[in-house]
């Protein structure tokens, strides 16, 4: 009786030590694997990312059906991308950027309210009833991913849906946060981002689209190039839906002379 006892008791205490080696080796895994990714992220205050993990994705993508891929991208520093697009950016995708500072709200969200009901009313004009069209304002409560949440994204991790995925979005947005500046993490987002299929960055998007340097661009253009960023191959391909494109475009205009710049 007292061995067989004595038996369970051994075997409960080896459960309990591997299920504590189990877990410690997966703490440390992942801590060296933050770790590894800090290292990244350091690496981005003074180098240029060589690719993406979207870029890199895209690319599978095209291998997959047969193909050859293709990249459209020209590195810009930041002070020779237009201010126009810097700020329609700002405006169309994340409003507190600058964490509060830098906006008028009150003028900003009026010019939002006009905007919104004079889309929603040419949209319902035209037949289109989707709400998708809508700039993403997190201060308007469309609850959207911030700029350093789609470049840690872009940057780093799949396009999968996943808690964890999200998680891990959220460690390397606080690693690009305490990192770089306001200014280098716009500077890499505007030209990482997918603009098209096979365009990347602000100076390919311009030179695609207009034929012009993104350091020419207009507050028209800007906006225009703004209203695409969600899903330029799809939702907002300027060539399957124009218009839905034009009204995004027309709210983010009437946003960018609220904007400053970081």
């Amino acid at each position: 009786m007292r061995k067989a006892r004595a038996r369970r008791t051994s075997s409960i205490r080896r459960i309990v030590r591997l299920i504590v080696l189990v877990g410690l080796g997966v703490a440390i895994g992942f801590i060296g694997y933050q770790l590894i990714v800090l290292a990244r992220v350091a690496r981005l205050r003074s180098e240029n990312p060589a690719s993406t993990s979207l870029i890199d994705a895209r690319a599978e993508e095209t291998r997959s059906r047969g193909q050859a891929p293709r990249r459209t991208q020209v590195w810009l520093p930041l002070d020779r991308i237009s201010a126009n697009l810097q700020r329609a950016v700002l405006a169309g995708e994340d409003t507190n950027f600058l964490t509060h500072n830098g906006f008028d709200y009150q003028a900003i969200q009026k010019s939002w309210d006009e905007a919104q009901r004079a889309a929603a009313k040419e949209a319902k004009t035209e037949g289109d009833s989707e709400s998708d069209w809508l700039p993403y304002l997190p201060d308007f409560k469309r609850g959207a991913s911030t700029i350093t949440q789609q470049l840690a994204k872009n940057l780093y991790l799949s396009m999968d849906k996943t808690f964890i995925r999200k998680g891990q979005e959220a460690i390397i947005s606080i690693f690009l946060e305490r990192l770089l500046t306001k200014r280098r993490i716009l500077e890499i987002y505007l030209n990482v981002i997918e603009w098209g299929d096979s365009i990347y960055g602000a100076e390919a998007a311009a030179q695609h689209y207009f034929r012009k340097s993104a350091a020419s661009l207009s507050a028209s253009e800007a906006a225009f190039l703004s209203a695409v960023i969600p899903n330029p191959r799809t939702v907002f391909n300027p060539k399957v839906n124009p218009r839905r494109v034009a009204r995004r475009q027309r709210i983010i205009l009437r946003g960018i002379p609220y904007v400053r710049l970081p």
